[in-house]
């Protein structure tokens, strides 16, 4: 089939790739020059295991292409939106790109297509995107919510490996359309409505988000009673009602998909009617563990002003070189303002403008640099790199008291201890 994909972000780039690799002719349309050229000659913009290679092989192989010109979408037989929706400071989606693209869409499509909405959007947009951008293509632009859950790290995997592919259409053909694009892919279809499709995404992203913040208010309460999550939360993640998935208690969660999700999911519900108490929770506790670590670390160290720390990780999670809304960010800055001296290392992130302001810091080549006269580290991101390193040359390059505080609980501590380290983690008496 010939499809257009329109974002070349890490949804519509895996979807671009991966189409291409599994037989389709694929046009990507990204509006960023120095992107788009980076990409036609075979090169990712960010980090993704397994995505390089089939970009390369698709650019090689004249399956995938492309283009800065929106007019390229013209006559061919699917359209896949995947342009951004960033939560704007109140919570609200920002739907100012997919308003763009669904102006350019109504006008540009003069054949019949269909319209897949890879986006993440508040559930009933779809109907009024309908409404608003293609009630004059009645017949021509078939309209499906086809949301994704791709997990950055192993986005590849997921697209070939999903758990379900949920699909939002108003009729049977636009069905089968999606289900011909997806042939080679083994996964049960789940057929609804758009705004039932819509809410699946968003409904999804809070339940996990509410696993993390509930296991990290039982490790803040094993802490004052003296238990440890780490067998508490595998005994409960062993009963199969509950699942072991997204019970590690650390600093939160972060990236983009679920802050900016959960921060959505209570924007819609307030602006529906309904105080969504549960969500609202979940999201105050993910902002809290970042100030929690930060307190842990000034007892630990009796003041901060003057300290030098050194924050291992910045990427929100291994696999990944996104920084966005990772909490160690978040520490950075609180550290910055208690008066601390931060170095920090990590093997892959890439710090964007999407950042944010950030106070100085010293960013390192390696773990050791960053660790040299450190009185104190903070495991933000638990990469296999930071498991292996030589702790014992790091006891001798930091300062005393030589603090480790493992904000994702991967460290072992009993052998942290026996080099001499103080060691803390997160909910462990």
């Amino acid at each position: 089939m010939l499809v257009s994909v329109i974002g070349a972000g890490y949804v519509g780039l895996v979807a671009a790739c991966c189409l291409a690799n599994s037989g389709h002719r694929v046009k990507c349309v990204e509006h960023d020059r120095s992107k788009c050229e980076m990409l036609a000659g075979g090169l990712l913009p960010f980090y993704e295991e397994g995505l390089g290679d089939l970009l390369a092989r698709g650019v090689k192989g004249g399956k995938l292409s492309f283009s800065t010109e929106i007019e390229s979408i013209k006559n061919t037989e699917i359209i896949i939106v995947a342009v951004g929706t960033p939560s704007r400071p109140d919570g609200k989606v920002d739907l100012g790109q997919i308003f763009g693209v669904m102006t350019d869409i109504s006008e540009l499509a003069t054949e019949p297509v269909t319209l897949i909405m890879k986006s993440t959007v508040p559930p009933g947009l779809g109907l009024q995107l309908q409404k608003r951008f293609l009630f004059q293509k009645s017949g021509k632009i078939a309209y499906v919510s086809n949301p994704e859950f791709l997990r950055e790290g192993r986005a590849v995997k997921d697209w070939y490996q999903p758990e379900r592919i949920v699909v939002g259409a108003e009729t049977p053909e636009a069905v089968e359309t999606v289900k011909s694009l997806y042939s080679d892919i083994e996964a049960p279809f789940c057929v609804m409505d758009i705004s039932s499709a819509e809410m699946v995404k968003y409904a999804s992203n809070a339940f996990l988000a509410t696993k993390i913040s509930f296991i990290n208010e039982i490790a803040n309460l094993c802490e004052l009673v003296g238990a440890d999550i780490i067998p508490v939360a595998r005994a409960v993640g062993m009963d199969g009602r509950i699942g072991g998935s997204f019970l590690q208690a650390g600093l939160g969660y972060g990236g983009s998909c679920f802050p900016k999700d959960t921060k959505g999911l209570d924007f819609i519900s307030t602006l529906n009617g309904h105080t969504f108490n549960l969500l609202k929770a979940v999201i105050e506790v993910n902002a809290r563990q970042r100030i929690l670590a930060v307190r842990k670390l000034s007892r630990l160290l009796d003041s901060l002003c003057g300290k030098k720390i050194a924050i291992l990780g910045l990427s929100f999670k291994p696999g990944t070189d996104d920084t966005r809304e990772s909490p160690s960010l978040d520490i950075i800055r609180m550290l910055g303002d208690e008066g601390a001296e931060v170095t920090a290392y990590d093997p892959m992130a890439v710090l964007r403008q999407n950042a944010g302001p950030l106070p100085e810091f010293t960013l390192c080549g390696d773990p050791l640099a960053a660790l040299t006269s450190s009185h104190a580290a903070v495991i933000t991101t638990e990469w296999r790199e930071f498991l292996d390193m030589d702790w014992e040359k790091a006891w001798k390059i930091m300062s005393p008291p030589r603090v480790i505080l493992d904000g994702r609980n991967c460290l072992d501590p009993h052998k942290i201890k026996s080099l001499g380290f103080q060691y803390a983690g997160m909910g462990r008496a």
